[in-house]
């Protein structure tokens, strides 16, 4: 008799699943991504750069690349995810908190990043306090009001070692009157050939791009402007990066 699969409360990638995250999204493809935020950032910047503070920061792939150029800092909220990146920058300082309002009391030159507008402006107004006068701040927005499609599926296949894992991931919206949307992942796993399945739902938030312009220029930030970029593993379609200064 087949079992029905179950999703747990809570995403399980930032807490029992997380191991998994370097095998589906292992750090070398971050490589070109992270050149490409370099490149912006030494492009808007109004002095030279020389450290982040990285919003979000999960499992540290982006860092290992970005550490290269930048002294970072990194703030996540998953101790999962902040002993992977420990794991794999030990020369980042890594900070456990929320990104809606932590404060570190300690003034950057770049800032890298919601289920709400409210927790998006909250984020904003994190990196803006955080940010010197003249400093950039650079975000990722992987999926707009615009991009959506209902029931969108990816799929994906990596081995590390003896374990193999497929991924499959599908976006749902069952409201699309609200500001969220569904993300289902299925992980199909074998280990020295043996499969189990385990299945993770994430909420996450969907706005349309003009609300992430309007609610960087209300917590004070300036000459907004935008980007497409291809992440890893999707050739296919962009993701639109956006920056904008700390005025001062």
């Amino acid at each position: 008799m087949v079992q029905p699969l179950t999703l747990d409360d809570g995403p399980r990638l930032y807490g029992d699943l997380a191991w998994l995250w370097p095998i589906v999204s292992p750090p070398a493809d971050y490589l070109e991504e992270c050149e490409e935020y370099r490149r912006l950032i030494a492009q808007r910047s109004q002095f030279p750069a020389k450290s982040l503070l990285h919003l979000g920061s999960g499992g540290g792939h982006h860092d290992s690349h970005l550490k290269r150029r930048f002294a970072v800092s990194g703030v996540d909220s998953s101790p999962a995810m902040l002993a992977l990146a420990g794991q794999l920058n030990p020369d980042v300082t890594y900070h456990a908190g929320d990104l809606r309002d932590i404060r570190l009391n300690v003034a950057f030159d770049a800032v890298a990043y919601m289920l709400s507008p409210g927790d998006l402006r909250a984020a904003f107004a994190t990196a803006f306090a955080h940010l010197r006068p003249g400093g950039v701040f650079l975000t990722v927005v992987e999926m707009s009001a615009e991009q959506f499609q209902q029931n969108q599926t990816w799929t994906s296949a990596s081995i590390a070692g003896d374990t193999e894992v497929v991924l499959i991931e599908n976006a749902y919206d069952p409201d699309r009157s609200d500001t969220t949307y569904e993300a289902t992942f299925l992980y199909l796993i074998r280990r020295f050939g043996r499969l189990t399945i385990e299945a993770d739902r994430h909420t996450c938030g969907i706005f349309p791009l003009q609300t992430w312009l309007d609610l960087l220029a209300d917590v004070g930030f300036v000459q907004m402007r935008q980007n497409e970029l291809a992440p890893p593993g999707t050739a296919d379609e962009t993701s639109t990066v956006l920056t904008a200064l700390r005025g001062g």
